[in-house]
């Protein structure tokens, strides 16, 4: 865990000391990088035969879990959104 954390922290670091720095190009090596790590994720799920076997149930609670995050994060949104902008005008209005 304390690699990971150092890991992060380094390229936060990188990122500051770099932050006048053009580098436009660092967008399409950071897709090719999660491109090559889904890649490899997809060939070690692949390989696992415990996951292979329960997919179906596994691919169950996941469209479970997606679809209340999605639906979650939507009604909260809303909420946000009517506290912040529609709730100061009703105010106004009055």
């Amino acid at each position: 865990m304390f690699i990971i954390i150092g890991i992060m922290l380094t390229g936060m670091l990188t990122g500051y000391l770099l932050r006048n720095k053009r580098l436009h190009w660092i967008h399409k090596v950071i897709t090719v990088l999660i491109w090559l790590l889904l890649f490899l994720l997809g060939i070690d799920v692949g390989s696992n035969e415990a996951i292979i076997k329960g997919l179906h149930t596994i691919g169950l609670e996941a469209a479970i879990i997606t679809i209340g995050a999605v639906v979650g994060s939507t009604l909260f949104a809303w909420g946000l959104w009517y506290f912040i902008y529609e709730r100061p005008k009703k105010t106004i209005r009055k």
